[in-house]
């Protein structure tokens, strides 16, 4: 029993920085041959600028397959997206923001 649990912990936790690291990367980053850069510019013309210059609704998008592969039952599936976009936008706001956005701590 106390090897599942820490299983679980250990897929959850690799969960939370997977979405960061995805979120991220379609969020802000330019990407190889600037690709990641074109299709936010395209979605922004297309209408869903608000969905990839957000963070904290790009994680929600990010989090809901992972969620749906860690859990097994649908309330579990529903908690754990929650859970893991919530650990995300935590490490975003609380570790890696003044890094990725460029602001000081002192501008913020």
């Amino acid at each position: 029993m106390q090897d599942q649990l820490s299983t679980s912990w250990y897929g959850f936790g690799l969960g939370v920085l997977a979405v960061w690291r995805v979120t991220h990367l379609l969020h802000v980053e330019h990407g190889p041959w600037g690709i990641f850069a074109r299709s936010r510019a395209a979605a922004e013309r297309l209408g869903f600028g608000e969905l990839v210059l957000c963070f904290f609704c790009l994680s929600l998008w990010t989090a809901a397959p992972l969620a749906y592969l860690i859990a097994s039952t649908w309330p579990g599936v529903a908690v754990t997206w929650l859970a893991l976009s919530a650990g995300a936008i935590g490490l975003e706001v609380k570790v890696f923001g003044p890094l990725s956005s460029g602001v000081s701590k002192e501008g913020a």
